[in-house]
């Protein structure tokens, strides 16, 4: 299995529903299908890009979907463990709501919002939210976020943020810290938002 590859960018060809990156490592070009939203946080041509990528064999060709992030890499795979759901669909998940939006719809069992991607019916919605927020929860337990933080913070919110943030690739030490800090922040204190919680605590970890 390739985790990611390192080198310059050759090429980026557009088709009508996949955009695929030429990586050049070592001589070799690899041809990596990738998130539009990726096609915006790639260098120029020449330049050197790190590519998180998942390899799937299929019975007539290997594929390599790449990621710019090792966190949005492993919820493509993730996704793709639902019943239903495959690479494209996975892809158009992540492309249309974007990390934040999509672990909050799944957590929260926002199947309104799942929904929104195109080919994502209210079955499918049902079983995202339903099999990956079990994911989740088993790994917010894995992670040891299973104690209460502070007072500051109701269970419920503490429990979303945790597998949300968990989600987009921070360690539970960084999620305990943060929510450590926030939950001692007045303005925060047993608000019913889930949302605030996480908009706040990504930008304590950006610092």
């Amino acid at each position: 299995m390739i985790s990611y590859l390192k080198g310059t960018v050759a090429d980026i060809a557009k088709g009508s529903n996949r955009i695929i990156l030429t990586l050049e490592v070592n001589q070799i070009g690899y041809e990596i299908q990738i998130l539009p939203r990726v096609t915006g946080e790639l260098p120029a041509s020449g330049e050197v890009a790190q590519i998180f990528t998942h390899q799937q064999v299929k019975e007539d060709q290997i594929v390599l979907y790449g990621f710019g992030s090792a966190a949005e890499r492993d919820l493509f795979r993730q996704l793709t463990s639902v019943s239903g759901v495959g690479a494209q669909l996975a892809i158009a998940l992540l492309d249309t709501l974007g990390m934040q939006d999509l672990v909050q719809a799944i957590v929260g069992g926002n199947t309104r919002i799942l929904a929104k991607t195109p080919g994502v019916g209210t079955k499918t919605a049902e079983r995202l939210a339903l099999e990956l927020k079990s994911k989740l929860s088993e790994w917010r337990q894995q992670a040891g976020l299973t104690t209460s933080v502070a007072a500051g913070i109701p269970a419920a919110i503490q429990e979303e943020v945790e597998m949300v943030l968990l989600a987009m690739g921070y360690t539970g030490a960084e999620v305990l810290e943060a929510l450590q800090t926030l939950s001692q922040d007045s303005s925060l204190s047993n608000k019913g938002n889930a949302e605030d919680w996480i908009r706040e605590a990504i930008g304590y970890l950006s610092r």
